[in-house]
C-alpha cells in the first residue's frame, strides 16, 4: 500500500507490522503448531495427576500449575490483548481457531448450513458455557477442563473437516467466545483499514498472476471498516495495495462504524450476556442472598421429605461432586446457582437496558438502532468486569503462595473507575451524532450514565459489599 505524504512514523511502523506479519506466515503456523503441543499438555497431563494437597504449590504441581496458565493467566490477558492489539490472538496463537483451519484445509469442504450463520449463536454459546462452566467448577478442577475447553476444541476440528475449505467457519460463527472477542476488538487502536478507492483504482499488470487471499474467518474484505471480526493475522496486508495495518482512535470504531448497523444480537450479548451472566457467575458464591434463599429451600425440603435434592448424586459431568476434595454441589446448589445467575442478568439488563432507553427518549422519538449503538458504548465496562472476575483466580492462587497483593483492591477500583468514565465518553461522543441540542445531549448522557453505574453496581457488591 501506497504511503502517503505526511503520514506518521507510528502508521509506517504498524503498516511495515502488517507486511511483516504477511511475510511471515510459515513461521507464525511453526508457533501455532508448538502452542497446540503446550495446550494438549495441559489439557491432558493434569486430568492424568493426582489432586494438588494444601503443601502444593504452583511451580511443583502440575494441577494448580495448568490452573494458573489457563485461569490466572491465559484467559484474563486473551481479553486484555483483544482491547490492545485487536483479534491478533485469534489470527496468530490460538490453537482451536489453527486446528480447525487445518482440518478445514482436508476436510470435505461442503456448504456452511444456514443454521450455523445464525447470529444469535455467539450469545447463546457463551450463556451456556458460562453457567456450565460454574455447575462443573471449571476454575477448579482439571476434568472440566477437558469437556469445556478441550469438548470446544474438537467441536471445532469436526465442523471445520465438514465445512468450508481452508477455513475457520467454527471461528466465524460458533466459538462461545467469538462474541465476546468481536466486542473488544472494536476498542483495540489498531486495525487492518481497507481503502475502497485504492482498491477500485487497482489494476492487474499485464501477464501477472490474479491476486488471491484467503481470509480464514471468511471476512469480506473489501467492505471492512470495523476489526470486530477480523483475526489480524496479517495475510491480506496490501492486498491490492488497498488494506494496511494503521492505528486508530480506540473510541473510533464505537463512535463512527457500530451504529450504521443494528446488531440486536450484540446487546444482548453486552448486557444480559456480559454485565449480567457473567456477574452473576462469579458473585453467586460469594453471596450471602444465594446461602439465605438455599437454607430456607433446604429446611422446607427436609420438613416434607424432599431430601432428594439434598443430596450430590449426580455424576461430577453435570454438577461438581469431588467428596475427596469435600467439594460436593446438590441438585438444590445446582438448580439455585442457575436461578440466581438469570436473575441476576434479568434485572441487569432491566436496570441498563431501562436506562439507556431512557437516553434514546431523551434525543426524541425511541429508535432501536440508537439504543443498539448506546448499548456499544457499554463495552469497556462489560469487558472490564469480565476482566476482574476471570482475575479473582490470578488473586487467589497467588495469595495461596504468601503473595499479599495489597494493591489489588486499588488497581480494580482504578479499572472500573476508569472503564466507567470511558463508556461515558464513547456515550458523550455517540450521542452528539444524533442531536445538536446541548440539552437533549446532556440529558440523555446521564440517563445513559445511570446504565454505566447499573452495570458497574454488580462488581461493586461482588469486591467491596460482599
Amino acid at each position: 500500500m501506497t504511503v502517503r505524504r505526511g503520514a506518521g512514523r507510528a502508521r509506517v511502523l504498524t503498516m511495515r507490522a502488517g507486511e511483516w506479519l504477511r511475510d511471515h506466515q510459515r513461521a507464525i503456523r511453526r508457533l501455532q503448531w508448538g502452542i497446540i503441543g503446550a495446550y494438549v499438555a495441559l489439557l491432558v497431563i493434569p486430568a492424568l495427576a493426582p489432586m494438588p494437597t494444601r503443601l502444593s504449590h504452583i511451580w511443583s504441581d502440575v494441577v494448580l500449575f495448568a490452573q494458573f496458565v489457563f485461569w490466572g493467566i491465559w484467559w484474563p490477558f486473551v481479553l486484555v490483548s483483544m482491547v490492545l492489539v485487536g483479534r491478533s490472538w485469534c489470527g496468530l496463537f490460538c490453537p482451536e481457531g489453527a486446528l480447525a483451519e487445518a482440518a478445514s484445509r482436508h476436510g470435505l469442504g461442503r456448504a456452511i448450513p444456514h443454521w450455523i450463520k445464525w447470529k444469535g449463536w455467539p450469545f447463546v454459546a457463551f450463556a451456556c458455557t458460562t453457567i456450565y462452566g460454574q455447575m462443573v467448577s471449571v476454575y477448579q478442577y482439571p476434568m472440566p477442563v477437558i469437556i469445556v475447553l478441550g469438548g470446544s476444541t474438537f467441536a471445532a476440528i469436526v465442523v471445520g473437516f465438514l465445512y468450508g475449505r481452508d477455513k475457520r467457519v467454527w471461528c466465524r460463527y460458533l466459538c462461545p467466545v467469538n462474541g465476546v472477542f468481536g466486542l473488544l476488538s472494536k476498542l483495540a487502536p489498531l486495525h487492518y483499514r481497507v481503502d475502497k478507492e485504492a482498491w477500485n483504482d487497482w489494476r492487474r499488470e499485464p501477464g501477472a498472476p490474479a491476486p488471491h487471499i484467503n481470509c480464514a474467518p471468511l471476512v469480506p474484505i473489501r467492505t471492512m471498516r470495523g476489526g470486530s471480526a477480523c483475526h489480524m493475522c496479517g495475510r491480506c496486508a496490501d492486498f491490492k495495495q488497498a488494506v494496511a495495518l494503521e492505528p486508530r482512535s480506540p473510541s473510533h470504531e464505537i463512535v463512527n462504524v457500530a451504529g450504521d448497523e443494528p446488531k440486536p444480537w450484540e446487546s444482548v450479548l453486552i448486557i444480559f450476556g456480559l454485565m449480567g451472566i457473567a456477574a452473576g457467575a462469579f458473585q453467586w458464591a460469594s453471596s450471602p442472598l444465594y446461602v439465605t434463599v438455599k437454607q430456607m429451600i433446604a429446611e422446607w425440603l427436609v420438613e416434607h421429605g424432599g431430601t432428594m435434592l439434598l443430596e450430590p448424586r449426580l455424576p461430577w459431568w453435570i454438577l461438581t461432586n469431588y467428596p475427596d476434595q469435600n467439594d460436593m454441589m446438590t441438585p438444590l446448589d445446582g438448580g439455585l446457582m442457575i436461578v440466581y445467575v438469570l436473575v441476576t442478568a434479568f434485572v441487569t439488563t432491566i436496570a441498563v437496558g431501562g436506562a439507556l432507553a431512557l437516553a434514546v427518549r431523551a434525543l426524541g422519538s425511541f429508535q432501536a438502532r440508537r439504543f443498539h449503538h448506546l448499548a456499544q458504548c457499554l463495552i469497556p465496562m462489560a469487558g472490564c468486569g469480565v476482566f476482574l472476575g476471570l482475575s479473582m483466580t490470578t488473586v487467589t492462587l497467588l495469595r495461596s503462595e504468601g503473595l499479599s497483593l495489597d494493591f489489588v483492591d486499588l488497581l480494580r477500583m482504578g479499572l472500573l473507575a476508569g472503564a466507567a468514565l470511558w463508556c461515558v465518553w464513547l456515550m458523550w461522543s455517540v450521542i452528539g451524532r444524533y442531536t445538536a441540542s446541548t440539552w437533549r445531549r446532556i440529558a440523555a448522557t446521564v440517563a445513559g450514565s445511570a446504565a454505566v453505574l447499573f452495570g458497574t453496581v454488580n462488581w461493586i457488591v461482588l469486591f467491596w459489599v460482599w
